[in-house]
């Protein structure tokens, strides 16, 4: 795995984020079900997957869907320390994803060498983020914290920063958050809902993804 600088990473996480418009964000709770959601987004017209290390399978899924599933990058959501940074690296994981990014995770990952969307909630956050080298950041909750508003109101203060609004956007207003010109891509899980995961519903997933894909094409 080649190590990038944080400026050429931060180019490399921007232009994913830009490419895929929207970032699935599943939990599993078997590898072979992150390899079915992969395979059905691919189908559905989505190269991107973040899988959240919220379960013990979910270090295992990521190597398995770099296994099994060529042609989508798999990131690692809800990275919450220096350990797990190393530990979704080692598990082969094309970037990175935090809910928030005290001091020392924001340094892990710009030691990392991969592409990383540190999470924030504030204007504070995000300079201090910024001040580290980061120039898209994860918001989050978007919508708790004050979604569409906030997104707008950031965009002149904070002109430099790119933003992945995640948390509580759905596919009724994906597309309004897309129109923002300082938003690079949305997270969400609308596509990806666990019970079409614990039921198999890969046709279902698929379906979602692609009506995600003509929502993120407008």
């Amino acid at each position: 795995m080649t190590t990038m600088n944080l400026a050429t990473s931060q180019d490399a996480a921007i232009d994913l984020l830009r490419r895929a418009r929207i970032l699935p964000v599943v939990t599993v709770e078997r590898a072979a079900d992150a390899v079915a959601v992969a395979r059905a987004l691919l189908g559905g017209g989505l190269p991107v997957i973040e899988l959240t290390l919220r379960t013990p399978a979910a270090l295992d899924a990521i190597a398995a869907v770099k296994r099994d599933v060529p042609g989508i990058a798999v990131g690692a959501g809800t990275v919450l320390s220096a350990a797990q940074v190393a530990q979704a690296r080692a598990a082969g994981a094309d970037f990175l994803v935090t809910p928030g990014t005290p001091p020392a995770l924001a340094q892990a990952l710009a030691d990392s060498g991969l592409p990383a969307v540190p999470g924030a909630a504030t204007p504070t956050e995000l300079l201090a983020l910024a001040a580290c080298g980061f120039r898209v950041c994860k918001l989050f909750p978007a919508a708790a914290v004050g979604g569409l508003a906030l997104v707008r109101a950031l965009r002149a203060p904070l002109a430099g920063t790119l933003l992945c609004p995640t948390g509580g956007i759905g596919e009724d207003d994906a597309a309004q958050y897309l129109a923002e010109p300082n938003v690079a891509c949305v997270g969400g899980s609308w596509m990806v809902r666990p019970e079409w995961i614990a039921g198999g519903r890969v046709d279902a997933i698929r379906d979602a993804t692609a009506r995600a894909c003509s929502t993120a094409a407008r």
